[in-house]
């Protein structure tokens, strides 16, 4: 019987093992949905609250705020600034009563107007030490603005240790840092560069990404980071990768562990879904249950609200 089986199943899967992404615009006076993402949107700051109700309203454990400033530059500078999307958007949030986790996305991608995620020079280079202190100094922005935990996703080598070593002196000290410390250089991540506005205008990411063909390099890239002092750990992309969720959980048992099911794996389900060619809700629950088992704690998912609704009706 179903209550059999619910009972001696070996992964489980609540509303508080999800973490929702949420767009936040400067550019957009009314919430626009994103044409690659049916059911996501991105929301200008002042009606932020209603989709951050509606995370509360179903369980979800956090949300994941991602910026999309209306000024970029060539060093990003409204990635850090007290007056920022993702500032204001967190002062909104707070203002609102929110007492859930809010993260925050660190990262210049959707701040610069070149489309990288640090600095660079006039060649296009990425300049890896020189983008360490524009990084540091955007999660301390967020954390003075409310956000619970900073997330570093700009794959540059020794971000967490700088962010860790700048949050710690400004007094900062409990503010966790959730590493995307195993992020591939995807495909699957094509409907969120739609999404944030953040594409590359020359090049690609590949000097900084991780290759899709290696798994065991995973494992440096996680101890890298948890000995820099990251508190959580992350494989990006999800589904495709779920070797690689499970090599962290046996390598890191003791670390908190996320899987991000990312805007490419959510726009496949959604047209096919579309199409009549699956069922939604059926494969959504199977492939959140498939990261769980894998060995995932957290999954940051665009899926969070119906998934969550799905999983309380039973």
């Amino acid at each position: 019987s179903e209550g059999v089986r619910k009972l001696v199943r070996e992964a489980t899967l609540t509303p508080a093992d999800l973490v929702l992404p949420i767009f936040v615009s400067e550019v957009d006076e009314e919430v626009v949905e994103i044409g690659s993402m049916p059911g996501v949107y991105r929301w200008p700051i002042e009606r932020v609250p209603e989709i951050v109700e509606s995370a509360e309203a179903v369980g979800v454990g956090a949300i994941l705020l991602f910026g999309i400033p209306e000024e970029k530059n060539p060093e990003g500078h409204q990635a850090s600034a007290k007056d920022g999307i993702i500032q204001q958007a967190i002062r909104t949030i707070r203002n609102n009563g929110f007492k859930g986790v809010v993260i925050t996305d660190v990262c210049l991608c959707e701040y610069t107007d070149h489309g990288h995620c640090g600095l660079v020079d006039q060649d296009g280079t990425i300049l890896n030490d020189a983008s360490l202190s524009r990084l540091a100094e955007t999660a301390i922005s967020h954390a003075e603005a409310g956000a619970d935990i900073v997330a570093p996703s700009a794959m540059m080598d020794g971000q967490v240790a700088a962010i860790r070593t700048a949050l710690d002196a400004t007094g900062f000290i409990n503010i966790p840092i959730l590493s995307y410390s195993v992020k591939y250089a995807s495909a699957y991540y094509g409907p969120f560069r739609e999404a944030a506005d953040g594409s590359p205008t020359f090049g690609d990411r590949r000097s900084h990404q991780m290759d899709p063909a290696n798994g065991r390099e995973a494992e440096r890239e996680h101890e890298a980071d948890v000995t820099e002092g990251a508190d959580l750990i992350m494989v990006k992309p999800g589904l495709a990768y779920l070797d690689v969720v499970r090599r962290s959980r046996e390598a890191f048992p003791a670390m908190p562990l996320v899987a991000y099911n990312v805007s490419g794996e959510y726009s496949m389900v959604k047209a096919a879904a579309a199409n009549g060619w699956l069922d939604e809700r059926a494969i959504v629950l199977e492939t959140l249950f498939a990261f769980r088992r894998a060995g995932a704690d957290l999954v940051i998912t665009y899926h969070a609200l119906d998934a969550a609704r799905w999983l309380e009706e039973g």
